[in-house]
């Protein structure tokens, strides 16, 4: 799964928290209304979510947490759709370092 880079994350969230607030100051401008909406909906397909508010929770939710959590909770979430056990990660192996092999002079 592709993640949104945290530093645009965090642009797109500040921007519908702030036309969010203008919004409710003055809540019959249809302006600043239909700008609130389209921030909304730009926080809804960076997030992948339906609902704005429910985008706003998930972007302050990962930028709370580190990159490495977040792809765990997504992998066993995935994992649990597909009705599978979670499996340990296997460990990489490898081969201890070679000697140096040294030839007589002249090879």
């Amino acid at each position: 799964m592709l993640l949104p880079a945290k530093a645009e994350v965090a642009r797109q969230l500040r921007r519908y928290r702030a036309w969010e607030r203008v919004m409710l100051a003055a809540p019959n401008d249809r302006t600043v209304r239909t700008t609130f909406e389209d921030s909304g909906y730009t926080l809804c397909v960076l997030m992948g979510k339906r609902c704005a508010r429910e985008a706003a929770d998930a972007a302050e939710r990962y930028l709370r947490t580190n990159q490495i959590t977040y792809l765990q909770e997504q992998q066993v979430t995935c994992l649990t759709d597909q009705n599978e056990r979670p499996r340990p990660a296997t460990a990489v192996r490898r081969r201890p370092p070679t000697a140096e092999r040294r030839y007589p002079a002249g090879r």
